[in-house]
């Protein structure tokens, strides 16, 4: 616009008056403004939000549909993604690893009275209990105290007393439980927890790991006093009473979603708090690559640029903390990635916050759901991956208006820039070029709701400013070059001059409109139209639908009060057949272009 106001305005100012030649600049700089633009990335976004909303995908903020169809990469623990989110308790276990209700017991007693927030394992401990008739159990109790979860200790206490005094039961993870106790339970007997025994202690525990278990400890002693005072410091000298192991097996629909996405371009990584074991168990049950598993404290004394090198090739990460796993979104983030985050709990804040797509689903936690931008409402990687293939269709059709205007736009005022310069009479007045962009902008008003060619949705679309620019520089001239025979035909074939002005200006409007019309078909897919790819039924209207009204407006009382004069009938064959010569050689074009540069939407 900045450019093309000075150079239109100084080159006609001296043939026509100087307020006319300012105001058919303004209308050349109107006409080389895509105007239409926040109406289509409107319409485009809201129509994809409609659509994803039919895949179960709800879009909470609508730039972030662009996002999600540009995603590469999406980060996800593997619990309810991977695994039915439906964990059953399967086993209580002593130091030897029989069966032993009295383990059953002491982890009912954790999970009845904590006052946190129950997560699913608590839940398959209740359910459990309650099966095996140990439920009841806490009314001899009385809860004095609690130490909650964290992500530093693994674990959580709770201190209860009874007629025997007041005793502590932490759960938590095998290694943290074994670090904090010293002792172990024998069949009712106390004995100290030797080198041997520990080893077998984690073998016990690899080994449910490896069967696809999750494994967490019991461990619990008696206080000496009641105090208010409690602390972590309470959780030393504590006697190990067993093992509890949880099964959440591999959803039926992982291994097919995750081929789903792999073919859409995007790789999944997973990020977990749970132990290498057990997350290589499910992962290689839905064929993700665990060659290499890193573990959080390994992370810990890596620099960030080390880190960066080890995504290269790692896709599955495990006894991660939560802001680990906001860290490695951010170096895949850095690394020039489009990064998605799935998670639903208060611990994935973080990470959704860091996501270029924070992803959540509608049972969430709150928090959750407050910071994402997209909630499934099945937590089914299935139906993220239709989101996804929703949202690169949206981004496709918002890319076919950008290019389009630009490129058409671009032509169209470098012929009649040209064409002023050498005709006596402007080629088309001020109000009748506002009025021929209305009329093919209304026409480009179809594109959010067309069809996308199933060959762009196979791989991730990202923002290209310099793609745009070199579009217009290809295809702008390229239609350009067609106005000026049009315009050729006109003075030298015809022999129009100043006399039949309107006349010229009246075949100019309707053949803009008809051939960005019909040219709309040729930039809309990268294959060959109506032939190999099919524009929706509301484009293929439009585009008859304008085109008739631009060759009839002349015709009408519109017309003339445009300054628009009704035409004889042989001149439609130009308006007609000129634009249809630019569909073969804009084609030839496209097969250039495409083959060079290797893109085209």
């Amino acid at each position: 616009m900045l450019v093309m106001i000075p150079i239109t305005f100084l080159l006609n100012a001296h043939k026509h008056d100087l307020l006319v030649a300012f105001t058919f600049s303004v209308a050349i700089a109107i006409g080389i403004t895509p105007l239409l633009l926040p109406v289509i990335q409107s319409s485009s976004l809201g129509k994809g939000a409609i659509r994803m909303s039919k895949k179960k995908t709800i879009v909470k903020r609508l730039d972030s549909i662009q996002s999600f169809g540009a995603m590469n990469i999406l980060c996800t623990d593997k619990t309810g993604t991977l695994t039915e989110d439906n964990i059953v308790l399967e086993k209580y276990l002593d130091v030897y690893g029989k069966d032993n209700i009295k383990v059953l017991d002491y982890v009912y007693l954790n999970a009845y009275f904590q006052t946190g927030l129950k997560g699913n394992i608590d839940e398959a401990i209740l359910k459990r209990a309650e099966i095996e008739g140990v439920s009841g159990l806490e009314k001899e109790y009385t809860k004095i105290n609690e130490i909650p979860f964290d992500f530093v200790r693994r674990c959580l206490s709770v201190i209860i007393s009874n007629n025997q005094g007041l005793q502590i039961i932490t759960k938590g993870a095998i290694e943290e439980i074994l670090e904090m106790s010293t002792t172990a339970e024998d069949n009712g007997k106390i004995i100290p927890i030797t080198n041997q025994l520990k080893n077998n202690i984690i073998n016990i525990s690899k080994k449910l790991n490896q069967d696809g278990m999750r494994v967490i400890g019991v461990c619990s002693k008696m206080l000496d006093t009641a105090t208010a005072d409690f602390s972590v410091n309470d959780e030393t000298n504590m006697t190990f009473l067993g093992f509890i192991g949880f099964l959440d097996p591999p959803k039926e629909s992982a291994k097919e979603s995750i081929k789903r996405l792999n073919n859409a371009g995007i790789r999944v990584i997973v990020l977990t708090g749970d132990n290498e074991y057990v997350t290589k168990a499910i992962c290689e049950k839905v064929d993700i690559n665990t060659k290499r598993i890193v573990l959080g404290s390994s992370l810990d004394t890596m620099e960030d640029s080390a880190v960066k090198r080890l995504l290269r090739d790692t896709n599955v990460f495990a006894k991660l903390s939560p802001i680990q796993k906001a860290r490695i979104i951010r170096l895949l983030k850095e690394s020039g990635n489009i990064v998605g985050y799935m998670g639903d709990g208060i611990n994935d804040a973080p990470s959704l916050t860091n996501a270029e797509v924070g992803i959540s689903v509608d049972t969430a936690v709150d928090i959750a759901k407050e910071t994402a931008d997209i909630i499934l409402l099945e937590k089914d990687l299935n139906v993220l991956t239709d989101g996804v293939v929703e949202g690169r269709k949206t981004f496709g059709n918002l890319m076919k208006y950008i290019k389009m205007a630009v490129s058409f736009n671009f032509g169209e005022v470098l012929s009649v820039v040209i064409a002023s310069v050498f005709l006596p009479f402007f080629p088309i007045t001020p109000i009748q070029l506002l009025v021929q962009s209305l009329l093919y902008d209304c026409g480009q008003l179809s594109v959010p709701l067309d069809n996308v060619d199933n060959e762009y949705l196979h791989k991730p679309k990202k923002w290209n400013i310099d793609s745009i620019k070199r579009f217009m520089l290809y295809m702008g001239p390229t239609s350009s070059v067609f106005d000026l025979i049009v315009f050729s035909i006109l003075w030298f074939g015809f022999k129009l001059r100043t006399p039949d002005a309107a006349l010229f200006q009246t075949i100019w409007f309707s053949y803009g409109v008809v051939s960005n019309l019909i040219g709309l078909h040729i930039i809309r897919t990268a294959k060959i139209p109506i032939i190999q790819s099919h524009a929706s039924k509301y484009v293929y209207a439009t585009s008859i639908i304008l085109s008739i009204i631009a060759i009839v407006i002349p015709y009408t009382f519109i017309g003339a009060f445009l300054g628009l004069v009704a035409m004889p009938l042989k001149y439609i064959a130009v308006i007609v057949g000129i634009p249809i010569l630019y569909c073969f050689v804009a084609s030839v074009v496209k097969k250039l272009y495409i083959r060079r540069f290797g893109d085209w939407i």
